[in-house]
């Protein structure tokens, strides 16, 4: 299983354009029949303007081949690039390998947190994952992550993780307990070191995204 991320940056005001796009005719003309969409998120708090899609595909072969599919789609070309063309500004594509396949939240009306960490190079990316793996089950005693990836493609030694939380005041709550366990703390003296940059991106969920 692959899984892209698709990172849209679209003119300021249009946002709201983009994603109503995506959730009526997109969603009418892709279904799941040219890749599976695992996530469709706004960002709220973070780079602004942007949309963050995921699709997951059997393989890379798969993907090429559904994908070259879809561009021969009338209604794809006719109904719906036409309407997101003017606004997009950038796309950004990362194809990642999962570590820990996505899970749908035991509860709806979530917020989204997306940590994309860059590793130094040649090695600590491994490193960093087999610690976090390694100490996760101690984490998951004050949330569920959503998934866990690392990039094949797009941003070398690269590890990104979703999270959710029911709200930005439980996301602190988490986080703060988190960082007083004696185990959290002896992680993060070893996987810090490992990583030279560190991103976090608060994301909404849209009306038609599978995470919600």
């Amino acid at each position: 299983m692959i899984y892209e991320l698709r990172t849209y940056t679209v003119k300021p005001g249009t946002l709201g354009d983009i994603v109503k796009a995506a959730s009526t005719v997109s969603r009418d003309v892709r279904g799941n029949n040219y890749g599976k969409l695992e996530g469709y998120w706004s960002t709220e708090i973070g780079p602004l303007n942007q949309v963050m899609h995921m699709w997951s595909y059997e393989s890379f072969d798969e993907r090429t081949r559904l994908r070259g599919e879809l561009a021969k789609n009338p209604r794809w070309n006719g109904e719906y690039i036409p309407l997101i063309r003017p606004i997009v500004v950038h796309q950004d594509v990362r194809l990642l390998n999962a570590i820990k396949a996505p899970v749908a939240p035991a509860s709806s009306g979530n917020i989204y947190e997306f940590r994309n960490y860059r590793a130094r190079a040649v090695g600590p990316v491994r490193q960093w994952i087999e610690a976090f793996t390694g100490v996760l089950p101690v984490r998951e005693k004050y949330s569920k992550i959503v998934g866990l990836w690392q990039t094949e493609a797009g941003q070398p030694n690269e590890v990104c993780h979703i999270w959710a939380y029911p709200s930005l005041n439980a996301r602190a709550e988490v986080r703060g307990a988190a960082m007083k366990d004696p185990a959290w703390q002896e992680f993060l003296k070893v996987g810090t070191p490992l990583l030279e940059e560190m991103h976090s991106t608060i994301m909404l969920p849209a009306p038609h995204s599978p995470l919600q």
